[in-house]
């Protein structure tokens, strides 16, 4: 193992990371001004249950990253099987990743757009922010959890594809 002085290669870290498989997620909020911004993420993970805590990990240089480092809001959509379309949509660098997408009738806490058809869904108060080298932690206090009604089967993210549960190689 190299001494803790020495720098990791970027790559390699990228490639033995991607041999860890993770759900998908698509985290949502409402700027200052009312617009809509979202990303997808693969860094989600309860934190606590006494209080419901969650954490999940947004790149620094994501062009929602303003919005998200001023709303005191977010929702966390879990995606199911067959959402690899939502997924990809969210991952994207372009303005608006909301066009043509179904939302709640009633927005969230803080007007957070809440995606319909999915596993579940996690209306959240961001209770931190914390660095973490190129992305920011942000610690959420959950509010509201509830099921989707989506499909019954989680999208799941394994060396750099999508995959159903039992199906990765």
């Amino acid at each position: 193992m190299p001494a803790t002085s020495e720098r990791v290669d970027h790559d390699a870290f990228r490639a033995a990371m991607s041999h860890w498989a993770s759900g998908v997620a698509v985290v949502t909020t409402a700027d200052l001004a009312g617009r809509h911004h979202g990303f997808t993420a693969s860094s989600f993970t309860a934190v606590s249950l006494d209080p419901p805590l969650v954490l999940v990990c947004l790149d620094r240089d994501a062009i929602c990253a303003p919005a998200f480092l001023e709303s005191p809001w977010l929702g966390v959509h879990v995606l199911g099987r067959g959402q690899e379309t939502l997924a990809r949509r969210f991952a994207r660098k372009s303005a608006d990743k909301f066009a043509g997408v179904e939302l709640a009738s009633a927005p969230g806490m803080g007007g957070v757009p809440l995606l319909t058809g999915v596993l579940s869904r996690l209306e959240c108060r961001i209770t931190s922010r914390l660095d973490g080298g190129d992305h920011v932690v942000l610690l959420a206090e959950v509010g509201r959890a509830a099921l989707g009604g989506g499909p019954g089967e989680p999208l799941v993210y394994y060396h750099r594809a999508f995959h159903r549960l039992g199906a990765a190689h």
